[in-house]
């Protein structure tokens, strides 16, 4: 079961590394709209982003609708979001290419923009 709430950080969202950042995200393909849901807890309390997409999770077009719709919505290009594990999966891991510092700073104001939770 899952929780959600509107009291986030970034730093509990995004994991950051040396080339990036890391986050987790439960995908719901063949959504009614394309849109970042709401951040909520998995079962182990740890925080991830709920995205919807409008297309099936068929040949690849969810992951891709998932990555053009963060890349947009995050103002980053395409190029530097990546599916690290879970690509038939509706629970995915996602990597940011670029500096962590400004990466953070960037998702954070971004979220904060689409009211989710931080």
């Amino acid at each position: 079961m899952t929780a959600s709430s509107p009291c986030f950080t970034a730093i509990e969202i995004f994991d950051r590394r040396p080339d990036g950042v890391r986050f987790s995200v439960k995908l719901t393909p063949k959504a009614a709209s394309n849109m970042l849901d709401r951040v909520e807890l998995d079962s182990d309390g740890a925080a991830r982003l709920r995205v919807c997409v409008t297309v099936a999770p068929e040949k690849g077009k969810a992951n891709k609708a998932l990555i053009a719709l963060l890349a947009k919505e995050f103002g980053l290009p395409k190029s530097t979001i990546h599916i690290q594990s879970g690509d038939t999966a509706r629970l995915k891991t996602l990597h940011i290419d670029g500096d962590p510092d400004h990466l953070i700073d960037q998702l954070s104001r971004a979220m904060t923009r689409m009211s989710l939770g931080i």
